[in-house]
């Protein structure tokens, strides 16, 4: 088997003992030593701007269960900051200066050369130096659709209904925010790798609120337009559409080596519908608040329909800070108990 890190060989179809195995949102409030740290900071956007903890936060998941990745701690919105949002946490994410019309979308501008996210530039290399070798380190950023809804919205929402009216009644200006936001997120991307990221997961997490038309222009057409930039950096590029399981056949041409399944997709029909991309997920992380006999039963069922080459283990989604540590030690150990062939 060769030195590449395990989870790199899955992203590009290769052959592996056993499926690598990480989890969305693995550094959080479910483990104590990620809130004794967090308690130390203050708040949550100190502590993603303090390298020396925000490093301590991403290998904390690794070295409690052996994952095969560690993904930078960081938060979609961060880099929106450089390119003028006014961005505060309280808990919920709020932008003191939204999008409410073409002009405001029009001002929307990144630093060229990308620049103002130097804590995670430092947070990527003090990781990658602690790790072992034969762990891969991810970074990420959020997809278009999903940073224009914050913007527009001006926070979360439950039925964006204010981003879904701007971009039918400007649908000019949020085409060109999205291409804004998909040139700004290659640069931020493209800076991660240069200080240490191995590969880069795109999170689309709203992108399941659209209509099969509508979030082929106003999501999958941007992210098309930032993967494609990435093209040439050699890292595998994996892309998760949240809720995204009405577009199958639209992703089948995505420009990306990795896509990433929620729970309410059955994997044997996406690895059918996917056959030249490589899949990661999609356990319901709800299930890990299930005994863990359970955990593992449900494991086993979702290696069992998953493709023999190029796989990644993973939850359907990011998991939540009440999840008792035995249902994660359940599901981890479970896939690492388990072999191809």
């Amino acid at each position: 088997m060769s030195a590449e890190p395990r989870f790199l060989r899955a992203c590009r179809r290769r052959e592996v003992d056993r499926p690598p195995v990480w989890f969305m949102r693995q550094a959080g409030r479910y483990l104590p030593e990620y809130r004794r740290v967090r308690h130390r900071a203050g708040d949550f956007l100190t502590l993603c701007r303090t390298p020396e903890l925000a490093a301590e936060v991403t290998l904390q998941p690794v070295r409690r269960f052996g994952l095969d990745a560690a993904i930078v701690f960081s938060d979609i919105l961060t880099p929106l900051v450089p390119m003028g949002v006014e961005l505060t946490f309280s808990p919920a994410p709020h932008i003191g200066n939204p999008v409410r019309s073409p002009e405001d979308a029009f001002r929307l501008r990144p630093p060229e050369p990308w620049s103002g996210t130097g804590f995670l530039d430092e947070t990527l290399e003090r990781v990658r130096e602690a790790l072992d070798p034969g762990t891969a380190l991810i970074g990420f950023c959020g997809a278009p659709w999903t940073l224009a809804s914050y913007l527009v919205e001006g926070t979360t929402s439950r039925s964006f209904t204010r981003v879904k009216a701007f971009a039918h009644t400007h649908p000019e200006a949020f085409d060109r925010l999205t291409a804004t936001l998909a040139d700004a997120m290659a640069a931020y991307l493209r800076r991660q790798v240069e200080h240490g990221a191995q590969a880069v997961q795109v999170f689309d997490s709203w992108i399941g609120t659209l209509a099969a038309e509508d979030a082929r222009r106003w999501g999958l057409a941007p992210a098309r337009r930032l993967l494609e930039q990435l093209a040439d950096l050699g890292v595998p590029r994996i892309y998760f559409p949240n809720g995204g399981g009405h577009l199958l056949h639209d992703l089948a041409d995505l420009p990306c080596e990795v896509l990433s399944l929620d729970w309410r997709v059955d994997l044997g029909r996406a690895a059918r519908a996917l056959p030249h991309h490589a899949l990661q997920g999609n356990l319901d992380p709800g299930l890990l608040m299930a005994p863990p006999e359970v955990v593992r039963r449900r494991t086993r069922a979702m290696l069992a329909t998953a493709p023999g080459r190029g796989y990644i283990a993973n939850l359907g989604h990011g998991i939540t800070p009440d999840v008792p540590i035995a249902g994660v030690e359940a599901f981890v150990r479970t896939v690492q108990e388990s072999h191809h062939g």
